[in-house]
């Protein structure tokens, strides 16, 4: 009973902290628990409370780390946009034009002010400037 009561004590700054360090050890606690459930002597349970939380800080630590290191892959809003196929609905030069863009009417303007770009014809974006797209 004391080992549980000990899991609940441990649950308690793992919410109020969130480190998972306090979860592990509660874990070990409730092995301890399950131990002394099964049988196990004093010595046995505070073996298997120390195993059980080490094991668990030893593998799911880095792990954690690892996860909470990396970056989302979503990309979304305008940074979404760049690098898309758009098709030309007017022509688009250095004075501006229409493309249809995910589904959207956007003006647009070349990347190279020389250059221009017929209706029809698929571009790619290259960036969103303001509400503009830049396109080659």
């Amino acid at each position: 009973m004391w080992w549980l009561i000990g899991a609940v004590a441990l649950g308690i700054p793992l919410v109020l902290t969130a480190m998972p360090e306090f979860g592990m050890l509660a874990v070990g606690a409730v092995a301890a628990a399950v131990t002394a459930g099964l049988g196990g002597g004093v010595a046995m349970q505070a073996v298997v409370f120390a195993v059980v939380s080490v094991a668990l800080i030893a593998v799911v630590r880095p792990i954690a780390a690892r996860h909470r290191a990396q970056r989302p892959e979503l990309i979304s809003g305008v940074e979404a946009l760049k690098g898309r196929s758009a098709v030309v609905l007017e022509r688009v030069d250095s004075s501006g034009g229409r493309i249809k863009l995910a589904g959207e009417v956007w003006s647009a303007r070349p990347l190279d002010t020389e250059q221009s770009f017929e209706a029809g014809q698929e571009v790619d974006v290259v960036e969103i400037d303001g509400a503009t797209a830049v396109v080659m």
